[in-house]
């Protein structure tokens, strides 16, 4: 069942470009969530159409607490489904207003973040990752050369 949410974790040179990756879209991504997350279920109240309280707070815990665990590589299937569930109604709600994918405003973010966690998701999250610490070892991985 392991297997199934984590593959085989990447070691060597594609293991640190893993890293790279992680740490700066999680660290991004927890900063754009920040501030949703000090009013997590009204950060929409000023929009056209707002969405209602309990999806604001799953967006902004999706944005804050899944950016740090991507950083982290820590529960990371479950941080980069969160982002790219929340990446894709932002995306939808840009396109669906007729944003262009690049401008002020536009999609283009959204769809960089929603790139990074299914790239991150279909690779795992690589050996210089919590998730190796907590379960590589128990699958008889050797720790990170």
């Amino acid at each position: 069942m392991l297997r199934l949410f984590y593959p085989a974790f990447v070691t060597g040179r594609p293991a640190l470009g893993l890293l790279a990756l992680r740490l700066l879209a999680g660290t991004a991504m927890a900063l754009h969530g920040w501030k949703k997350i000090q009013d997590p279920f009204h950060w929409m109240d000023g929009a056209a159409s707002p969405a209602i309280a309990p999806l604001q707070a799953l967006a902004a815990v999706s944005e804050f607490g899944g950016g740090i665990g991507l950083a982290l590589g820590l529960l990371t299937p479950l941080c980069c489904l969160g982002i790219l569930s929340t990446m894709a109604v932002a995306m939808y709600t840009h396109i669906s207003r007729g944003d262009p994918f690049v401008g002020k405003p536009s999609w283009e973010l959204a769809a960089m973040h929603a790139s990074v966690s299914l790239t991150v998701l279909l690779a795992g999250p690589g050996r210089w990752a919590a998730d190796f610490a907590l379960l590589g070892r128990r699958r008889g991985e050797l720790p990170p050369e």
